[in-house]
This record gives structure tokens, C-alpha cells and sequence, in this order.
């Protein structure tokens, strides 16, 4: 089979499939070169999970003529002036969105600067490129994409629900709403105003805690802990749950560098690592972390779609969000100066029913579940040994008369929190 030269529409089309993988990609992506554009309100529209019709609007500084024209073509951006790739201080730096965008859909752009009374509008057309045409527009640029994804068929057959788009697509904006604090947002989803964030003062505690109890919810916002910290040239700000207020998946723990949101695995596993003594396993805590490094001590050029970065000395950057973890939960009395055992017998307690449920009969396990979830609750991390102490007559009341006569299956020493089991007797 000879080889042959790709055509600039299949070339844009195979490029999109890394940078825009599904409707909250495309979202992602007109949403930074907002922000990046200086806007104060932004506001966001998506139709049938953002494939039929998606419209980021912003009152940002807008583009004139020349720039209008260039910003659809691959690899056009305003955002490296230097052209040096270790010193990137914006969301967006590729030049890739935009065309990608216009190679898989429909897509549309009117903009005008503030400085000037015309403004002027471009349509991208499943890669091909329409003429340049006046247009009335208020200040700021609107972005038009409709049927995402038209062009490439294949990619709408492994798109998800309508509801789980609108979610991801939900969680996007969220992320960037923590983030920068100081610009209003509002998603309307089909018909309805799904989410409205009003713009804050980043220097108001009470703003940004309202703006994080939007987000996260009243109950973590009441309760969230302030974490400061200032390591060498790392500086890492946020809040911290306590680990009473914790969920299944990881879905609350938003972490960004340099003001991008981002979902690195070092940087979760640090959060992991700084609760591992306070949470059970398999539930997650939730967090809201700011880290602030040197722009030439990470690499954001490491994903394709900029979901993950690379450090220069990751180690470090682990160290210190960890330390500044444990440094707040101490502080709230969630970690006490006992010692890692004493932390950890907490977290033991669900291991050791585990191993429990595998040898009681069927009948039992109700009566064990409920009185497993009451030691978590009762008997959980950060609390004293004699609260513990105290809880063991009860335990013991609840479980022997559980125990069948012919078969002792466990016995428990609550005074230790230790688990052993007993040999099998018959009668």
C-alpha cells in the first residue's frame, strides 16, 4: 500500500480526537481562552449534552479583524509571545482548540474588541473555512460549535447518556469556577439555569466560601478547614473536610497548579496518603488545594489535553501537600500525637469485619453491618482511647449473643481494638 500525504481536514479531524474527546472537552477548552481573554462573566449553553449546540459567551477584550481570521487556523495562539515553553502563564497555549472544533462540527465565531464599533464573524465548516464577514456583536467574543462531532460518525457512538455529558460537562465549569473566583459563571443545560456563580471579590473570605459552598456544598463549606502552607518556592492554600465528611469516589477533590485545574495522580495520591489513617477504605475525603510553584518547575505541556502536569521534583510537591494536609488536620484535632497504630486502628476496624463476614452465617450479617457502621461512627479516628475503652462493654453485649453455642466463630479484645479469631468447637 503506498504512502500518501494527509489532507489538512483529515489531519485536523485525527488531531482533534486527543484535544477534544467529548462535549465537556470543547467546553473546557472555550472556557480557558475566555478566562485567558480577561473576562469577568462568562456564560456557557448546552443543548442535548452539548453535541447539537454548545455557546460560550464572554465580555473579554475580543479579537480584530487579523486575529479573527488567524485564530482558526492549527497552531495560531496569542498565548506564547517569548515562544518559550517553560515559561507558559496562561490556560491555553496550543492553538489547537478552535480548529479542532471547526474539523469535527460547525462552528462559528463573532467577536468584537472593546476598542472598536465593528465587529466581525467566521464559520469553520467540517474543516473548511468560510470568508471573513462584518457582524454586529456587543464587546467580547461568542463561540458557536453545532453538531459536535458530525463529522467523525464514529467517535458519537461512544458518547455517553445525554445526562452523563450534561454532568462532565457541569464538572468542568465547576473546576474552573473554584479557580478563579473573581468571574461570574452561568451553564444553562437545555432549558434550564443549572448553575449560577455570580462574580466575587477573590479577596473576600465570606465571597469565596459562598462561591465553595455552591460548589461543594453548605455542609463542607461550614466545616472546612483553611490550609496554609509556604515550603521553598511552594506555596499551597485551600480547604480541607474533615475526614467524618467523606464519599465514595473522588469526585470532590479539586486540586489546581497555577490556577489550572488539573487531575494528576501524584497530587491525588498525596491527598490519599495525607488521610490514609482517618478515612475507611474505599471512601475519599474532600478538598479544594491552590498550589502555586515556579512556571519553570512544571511542565503543562505533558497531556494532551492539559489534564495532567509534570514537576520537577515531584517528591517534594508531594511532601508538602501532605505535610500541609496533616499539618490542618492536626490543628483541628483530627490527628492526634499518638502513634501511626494507635491513627490507624480506626481504618483496621473495617478490615477486620471483612475478615469476620466471610466465616458468620447469612442470618448474622444484619446485625454485624449495623453494628459495624455504629463502631465507625462512635469509635472512629481522632478520638480519645477511653471513649474507646468505654464503647467495649456494649460491643461484647452485641455480639455474644450472636455467637452459636456449637461454634464460636471470632471473639473480639475491644480494649486493643484487635480482632482475633477462635478455633471451631462442635459439640
Amino acid at each position: 500500500m503506498p504512502i500518501r500525504q494527509l489532507s489538512q481536514v483529515e489531519i485536523n479531524r485525527i488531531a482533534a480526537g486527543e484535544v477534544i474527546e467529548r462535549p465537556a472537552s470543547a467546553v473546557k477548552e472555550l472556557v480557558e481562552n475566555a478566562i485567558d481573554a480577561g473576562a469577568s462573566s462568562i456564560e456557557i449553553i448546552a443543548q442535548n449534552g452539548g453535541l447539537s449546540l454548545l455557546r460560550v459567551t464572554d465580555d473579554g477584550s475580543g479579537m480584530d479583524e487579523a486575529d479573527v481570521s488567524l485564530c482558526v487556523d492549527r497552531h495560531a495562539t496569542s498565548k506564547l509571545v517569548s515562544g518559550d515553553l517553560h515559561d507558559i502563564r496562561t490556560l491555553g497555549f496550543r492553538g489547537e482548540a478552535l480548529p479542532s472544533l471547526g474539523a469535527v462540527g460547525s462552528l462559528r465565531i463573532v467577536t468584537r474588541p472593546a476598542t472598536s464599533s465593528r465587529g466581525h464573524q467566521i464559520s469553520v465548516e467540517r474543516g473548511s473555512k468560510m470568508p471573513l464577514q462584518p457582524a454586529a456583536s456587543r464587546p467580547g467574543t461568542c463561540v458557536e460549535v453545532h453538531d459536535l462531532f458530525s463529522a467523525t460518525p464514529a467517535r458519537l457512538k461512544f458518547m455517553k447518556s445525554e445526562r452523563a455529558e450534561n454532568a462532565a460537562i457541569t464538572d468542568v465549569v465547576k473546576r474552573l469556577a473554584l479557580a478563579f473566583p473573581h468571574i461570574g459563571f452561568f451553564l444553562t443545560v437545555g432549558e434550564r439555569l443549572s448553575l449560577a456563580l455570580p462574580r466575587a471579590d477573590a479577596r473576600d473570605e465570606n465571597a469565596v466560601r459562598q462561591r465553595l459552598s455552591r460548589i461543594m456544598g453548605s455542609e463542607f463549606a461550614g466545616d472546612a478547614e483553611t490550609v496554609k502552607l509556604a515550603r521553598d518556592d511552594i506555596s499551597i492554600s485551600g480547604y480541607a473536610g474533615r475526614p467524618t465528611l467523606n464519599r465514595p469516589d473522588t469526585s470532590l477533590q479539586y486540586v489546581f497548579v497555577n490556577g489550572r485545574p488539573v487531575k494528576d495522580r501524584l497530587l491525588l495520591s498525596a491527598i490519599r496518603g495525607a488521610y490514609q489513617d482517618l478515612v475507611p477504605r474505599g471512601r475519599h475525603p474532600l478538598a479544594v488545594l491552590f498550589l502555586h510553584v515556579p512556571v519553570e518547575a512544571v511542565d503543562v505541556n505533558a497531556h494532551p489535553a492539559k489534564a495532567e502536569v509534570r514537576f520537577r521534583d515531584a517528591s517534594l510537591v508531594r511532601s508538602a501537600v501532605v505535610s500541609a494536609l496533616m499539618e490542618t488536620l492536626r490543628r483541628a484535632g483530627s490527628v492526634t500525637a499518638s502513634s501511626p497504630a494507635k491513627r490507624r486502628m480506626g481504618c483496621n476496624i473495617e478490615r477486620r469485619f471483612a475478615r469476620l463476614f466471610k466465616r458468620v452465617p447469612l442470618g448474622r450479617m444484619v446485625l454485624l453491618s449495623s453494628l459495624r457502621k455504629t463502631l465507625q461512627r462512635m469509635i472512629g479516628p481522632g478520638r480519645s482511647m477511653m471513649a474507646r475503652i468505654a464503647w467495649g462493654p456494649l460491643a461484647r453485649k452485641c455480639i455474644k449473643p450472636t455467637l452459636s453455642p456449637r461454634r464460636r466463630l471470632a471473639s473480639f479484645s475491644w480494649t486493643n481494638m484487635q480482632l482475633t479469631r477462635g478455633s471451631s468447637t462442635r459439640n
